[in-house]
């Protein structure tokens, strides 16, 4: 039952990785543009910079439980690398436990208030364009809840190797 969980949790972080990288295509589109107009035509736009901020956050945020699913992390292996596997597991267990769950729920839950009380004052943003900023709030909020589930199907995967109940990570 928990691989099951596991497995469904890394298929929806790789899918919804797959699919909000394709956030790099109009983020190319708008910096494409704002450079014709800034040095082609001497005329920025108002909107540009704070469009590409935008993009490139979102598609930062999405990627990190992308990468996570993916092994991508930059890790500090020197003192467990050459442990057993069970080691590095309950070690990994441990941290995810201690660290990771905790902070990630913090976050989830701070994230969601900060979204939710932008949303209540349709926040918007204190620049001459004041676009609407609760959306990617909204976002951030969400992409901390994807890396903590992505942590608790890490977790999973960790106490099969420990109990053995799976193939190792």
């Amino acid at each position: 039952m928990f691989s099951k969980i596991s497995r469904g949790i890394d298929t929806f972080s790789t899918k919804q990785g797959e699919l909000t990288s394709m956030l790099i295509i109009p983020l190319l589109v708008v910096v494409l543009y704002e450079v014709l107009m800034r040095y082609g035509f001497n005329t920025p736009t108002s909107w540009g910079f704070e469009v590409t901020a935008f993009l490139y956050g979102m598609h930062y945020m999405f990627g990190i439980s992308y990468t996570d699913v993916k092994n991508g992390h930059v890790r500090v292996d020197i003192f467990t690398s050459l442990a057993p596997k069970k080691v590095q597991a309950a070690i990994s267990a441990l941290t995810t436990l201690v660290l990771f769950l905790p902070v990630m729920t913090c976050m989830t839950i701070w994230s969601g208030k900060f979204a939710w009380y932008s949303i209540e004052g349709l926040e918007r943003n204190s620049t001459s364009w004041a676009p609407v900023i609760y959306p990617y709030k909204i976002v951030m909020a969400l992409c901390f809840l994807f890396l903590l589930l992505q942590g608790i199907s890490n977790l999973i995967k960790d106490l099969q190797v420990f109990f053995d109940k799976s193939e190792e990570r």
